[in-house]
């Protein structure tokens, strides 16, 4: 048995808030967090690879397992189903390994209605201001002014859902941010829920306690 259960941590937060760049450094801290792997019906593109980048499914099986509750989560997004299957998180969570999901509020509410709800712990991030939202998806220059707008337009309704999670953090500062995140990582593995080995502890402290009286 693993000394303790894994972490089923959720980070959600809008575009440009900060997310990606905390969950590349979350897992720079302890290369033992595991990165979810989707699945997903969309066709795959030049450069990646099944398995690793996403598990690419028809829409039969990924439908299939939806309805044997198989995926912890499912969407529906653009024309496609985007989920993440359920059995390698089980796994992970069985053998004392964390896993890291990037996923929406509604992604983070299935995951905490599911049989695995009790080890997730969720976080929102949020930005310092609206200005500085718009201001860092301009500097990323990933996206064309239409896509910037769009995400802006977004995030009102992603930010409205920040009390449904277990903590929420400003990143006003990256590096102040990525500090509270792990302190925050570390505390939760301590959970007494997460410890499956405590109650055999203490039966054995109760039973050295007897021999001594």
């Amino acid at each position: 048995m693993a000394d303790r259960r894994g972490l089923l941590i959720i980070l959600s937060s809008p575009s440009g808030a900060g997310k990606s760049t905390l969950a590349r450094r979350l897992r720079a801290w302890d290369e033992t967090i595991e990165f979810s792997v989707s699945a997903t019906t969309r066709k795959r593109r030049a450069g990646e690879t099944d398995g690793k980048d996403y598990h690419f499914y028809d829409e039969a099986r990924f439908r299939d397992m939806v309805s044997k509750g198989e995926m912890l989560e499912h969407a529906h997004v653009f024309g496609h189903f985007y989920g993440s299957p359920a059995a390698p998180v089980k796994a992970a969570i069985r053998a004392g390994r964390d896993v890291l999901f990037d996923v929406d509020w509604q992604g983070e509410q299935q995951i905490r209605n599911s049989d695995l709800g009790r080890h997730a712990l969720s976080i929102f991030i949020l930005p310092p201001s609206i200005p500085e939202l718009r201001r860092r998806l301009i500097a990323r220059g990933q996206d064309s002014g239409d896509v910037i707008l769009g995400r802006m337009a977004k995030s009102w309704d992603e930010i409205s859902h920040w009390g449904a999670y277990d903590y929420v953090l400003i990143n006003d500062d990256l590096d102040a941010t990525e500090e509270r995140l792990k302190t925050i990582v570390s505390a939760e593995r301590l959970r007494r829920e997460q410890q499956p080995g405590l109650q055999g502890h203490v039966r054995r402290l109760h039973s050295e306690f007897g021999e001594m009286t």
